[in-house]
């Protein structure tokens, strides 16, 4: 039996999938900060190595070719595809293309800017093979990708970063690592409305650790301010973007304030979706499907929406055993099943 590993090589963290005869059968995220270097590439494809020797083929899609490591989106492909060729060098490789789908990485280094930051179009083409006509939200740690399936075949009016920042299909909010003051510049506090401080103090992971509905094992990189992540940990963080301390205020004060910066965060990706199925042929029934670490806020969205949600690790017939880890990797599990 073959085994694929599939790769989402991100900015922030790298994303590993094994398929398997068809099925999804291990995932991993492990972090990865790639703005400093391709050396935390190396040390994050080492510890994924009891997954990754496993494999007979690789396949790689990327992000990461954006961040602050590279002077071009070019330059950073051709290093991420360079430094992958060569920790998979043991087996065939495999990239995405983009809308060329899957090749070589020859064929890759001659269309560098059809493997930058396509992945969303892998879920997309995934997703197409399972579902006719459907709307993808990814919520990732950083930034929320909406892709429309029309007729199995992925129809998005964007297909770089600034195309779909300007189609609304790319919303740069994210679950965890976005700072609260990028959501909201005014909130309430103890019913008055005010500004925020918007000085990095505390990021959307501490905002749902205030609110007790961030899962345990999705906020993966250090805080702001270098401290724990428990809860007054997270509280003490937030109260700075009030220029507060945490005790000037009750639990159930501070509560309400996350709640409504958390609710800003899903107002406006609840805008951006609905821009996006005004402008697509999506028939009224389509479902949506619900991906990424932020997958239980999209999910909760869609039946706000009044849509049926599909979860991604049910397009990825994923074992149960990583069926949450499927959902939030989505591109590396897609990559690993079409290659």
């Amino acid at each position: 039996m073959s085994i694929t590993a599939g790769y989402d090589v991100g900015g922030a963290h790298l994303k590993v999938a094994l398929a398997e005869e068809g099925r999804t059968v291990a995932v991993r995220q492990i972090p990865c900060p790639l703005w400093q270097g391709l050396a935390a590439l190396d040390d994050a494809f080492a510890t994924a190595r009891d997954l990754t020797d496993r494999a007979q083929q690789h396949a790689v899609t990327m992000t990461g070719e954006l961040c602050e490591a590279f002077p071009d989106r070019v330059t950073g492909v051709a290093e991420i595809l360079d430094r992958m060729a060569q920790l998979t060098a043991q087996a065939p490789l495999r990239i995405w293309i983009g809308q060329r789908g899957m090749g070589s990485a020859e064929q890759a280094r001659a269309h560098p800017l059809d493997v930058a930051s396509t992945n969303f179009l892998a879920s997309a083409a995934l997703a197409g093979r399972q579902v006719a006509n459907a709307l993808i939200v990814d919520m990732g740690s950083t930034t929320t990708d909406i892709i429309p399936v029309v007729d199995g075949i992925p129809v998005p009016r964007g297909l770089s970063d600034g195309e779909r920042l300007r189609s609304g299909e790319l919303v740069y909010s994210g679950t965890t690592r976005t700072d609260a003051s990028c959501v909201a510049k005014r909130a309430q506090l103890d019913g008055i409305i005010q500004r925020l401080a918007a000085g990095s103090f505390a990021n959307m992971a501490d905002v749902r650790r205030v609110l007790d509905t961030l899962p345990d094992d999705v906020d993966q990189h250090p805080t702001l301010d270098g401290r724990g992540k428990s809860q007054p940990e997270s509280l003490e963080r937030f109260a700075r973007c009030f220029g507060r301390d945490a005790a000037e205020f009750s639990a159930d004060v501070w509560r309400m304030s996350a709640a409504e910066i958390a609710a800003q965060q899903m107002d406006d990706i609840a805008d951006a979706i609905q821009h996006v199925l005004a402008t697509s042929k999506l028939p009224a029934a389509a479902p949506i499907i619900a991906a990424g670490v932020g997958a239980f806020e999209i999910a909760a969205l869609a039946q706000r929406l009044g849509r049926q949600h599909v979860s991604f690790a049910d397009i990825a017939d994923a074992d149960a055993s990583c069926r949450d880890w499927a959902t939030r990797c989505a591109p590396a599990v897609a990559v690993a099943l079409l290659a």
